[in-house]
């Protein structure tokens, strides 16, 4: 079974540069295309990644469904480092904590996905790659 790979990012830039110089725009965009990279890694990961973006914007009137996104995200990293053969490091709660921690799951999530691509010799974004399990 193959996927596609997804883009290594420098999690600082991803955590507050990009985001302070788009005034948080970015942190929607990579919120997004992380959640399209599980999708496209590991075709066995349901996922629409438009809906996660509305469940940490418009979700935020109901309160919840951004914490349940955040932690489903975390979830999904760690299925794709076991589809990757890897030990799945990536701990959900974790994520949950961090974001309430002045967002710091982007920075997490950013660096736990960066191992996996680094697991793959760091190959071009959207090439193909086998799938351990």
């Amino acid at each position: 079974m193959t996927g596609r790979s997804g883009k290594p990012r420098n999690i600082f830039l991803v955590w507050l540069i990009w985001p302070l110089l788009t005034l948080g725009i970015y942190h929607f965009v990579w919120y997004y295309k992380v959640n399209r990279e599980a999708r496209e890694f590991d075709q066995r990961i349901e996922v629409d990644p438009v809906y996660s973006v509305l469940a940490v914007t418009v979700g935020w009137l109901v309160i919840v469904p951004p914490f349940v996104s955040v932690y489903n995200t975390g979830e999904r990293i760690a299925r794709m480092q076991r589809s990757a053969g890897m030990q799945p490091t990536c701990n959900p709660w974790i994520g949950l904590i961090l974001m309430i921690v002045a967002g710091l799951h982007s920075l997490y999530y950013q660096h736990e996905l960066n191992q996996i691509w680094a697991h793959y010799d760091n190959p071009a974004e959207g090439a193909e790659v086998r799938l351990a399990v």
